[in-house]
């Protein structure tokens, strides 16, 4: 399971290193919120539910598959994937900005303001599940699920350094791949300018079928309108609560009880690692699902959830948060006796950070008290 947990390691090293230098470097303002729900709406729980995707795709290539390669070169057969693969991703992309119902699902990514490596992983819950949809005809065609997987690695490799915030200008690069530069582009705030490059890591495409637009000259903004939230499960759902007119404002952040940055921060990794420590144990299967991990999935959802209401202020998300963090140690660690030491080092961590967010709640909560004169 290294080969899948080491890229998603270095993920999250990247972005907060990114994070630090455009503090430093380019005196820019880190949002860390806006980076903590970047990770949580992506990558904890899409992660997980990418072994769907997977498992979709491993089904129609064993059962449906023409088996157009079987006498193919292998060298030809990673030629083909690589540029399929980015063929397919320009139709999936271009269409998730043309109808409603798919862009419901893509909304999420386009509502980040800050470009950086962490607005790569901020996605809906289900954009795992729609890619199913549009990489199944290589599957039908008869590309090997092993290629399938490490060229999706390479393309999701290349998109997410696409989303930098320092790279200029590539050169005679920006002719044939999607740069920094050209991704900037599509995550301006204006639908003219979003709806145009939608390739993941060849710029051609675009060219090819006049989808293509430079970056104008002057200020920008990023982003797109939408529900202004730190919860990943409203987040993913509420596109698809308008287009169904289901009657739902979100409430204002009370902001009643701040959590530092520095916490939330170290509460969010602490979350991710456990994610990770999920995928070295378990990879993407499917088969055989035991009851701890449908627990332990329940509690990386809830984890998110959690995270994006303290985020917010809200006092549920911070009691969750410490339900949450000091009863998946006794449940996991000594009722299903987990005794691997990076379980163990992971459940401690998060144990160490709820009992801190517990203190700091009380003591905020004493000071929130009326004082009553003798």
């Amino acid at each position: 399971m290294n080969t899948l947990t080491f890229p998603i390691i270095f993920m999250l090293v990247s972005i907060y290193i990114e994070a630090i230098l455009l503090k430093w470097i380019k005196k820019q303002n880190i949002n860390w919120l806006d980076i903590i729900f970047n990770l949580n709406s992506g990558h904890i729980v899409l992660w997980l539910f990418r072994g769907l995707e997977i498992l979709c795709y491993a089904y129609v290539y064993q059962n449906c598959s023409l088996n157009l390669f079987s006498s193919t070169p292998v060298f030809y057969i990673w030629i083909f994937a690589v540029f399929a693969w980015d063929f397919c991703f320009y139709w999936q992309h271009r269409l998730l900005h043309t109808f409603r119902l798919l862009y419901a699902v893509h909304l999420i990514h386009h509502q980040g303001e800050n470009f950086n490596l962490s607005l790569a992983v901020r996605n809906s819950w289900y954009s795992s599940l729609l890619s199913a949809v549009f990489n199944v005809g290589l599957a039908f065609l008869g590309l090997p699920t092993e290629i399938f997987l490490a060229v999706s690695m390479i393309h999701y490799s290349i998109q997410f350094f696409n989303h930098n915030d320092f790279t200029p200008r590539l050169g005679f690069l920006e002719k044939i791949f999607v740069t920094p530069n050209h991704h900037r582009v599509h995550h301006i705030n204006d639908r003219y300018y979003s709806n145009r490059n939608f390739g993941g890591s060849f710029i051609i495409w675009d060219k090819l079928f006049g989808s293509y637009a430079e970056m104008p000259e002057g200020t920008v903004n990023y982003g797109s309108p939408g529900v202004k939230t730190f919860n990943p499960l409203l987040a993913s759902n509420f596109p698809f609560m308008q287009i169904f007119k289901i009657r739902f404002q979100p409430s204002s952040f009370p902001n009643k009880f701040v959590i530092s940055n520095l916490l939330m921060t170290l509460g969010s990794t602490a979350l991710f690692i456990l994610a990770i420590s999920y995928i070295y144990t378990y990879g993407y299967g499917l088969n055989d699902i035991s009851l701890t991990q449908y627990i332990l999935f329940a509690y990386l959802a809830g984890g998110t959830i959690f995270l994006g209401a303290m985020s917010e202020g809200r006092p549920w998300g911070i009691i969750g948060w410490i339900i949450l963090t000091l009863t998946m140690p006794l449940l996991f660690l000594y009722g299903f006796q987990w005794h691997q030491t990076y379980w163990q080092i992971t459940m401690a961590l998060l144990s160490i950070h709820g009992i801190i967010i517990f203190i700091n709640w009380i003591r905020v909560y004493r000071k929130s008290l009326p004082v009553i004169e003798p």
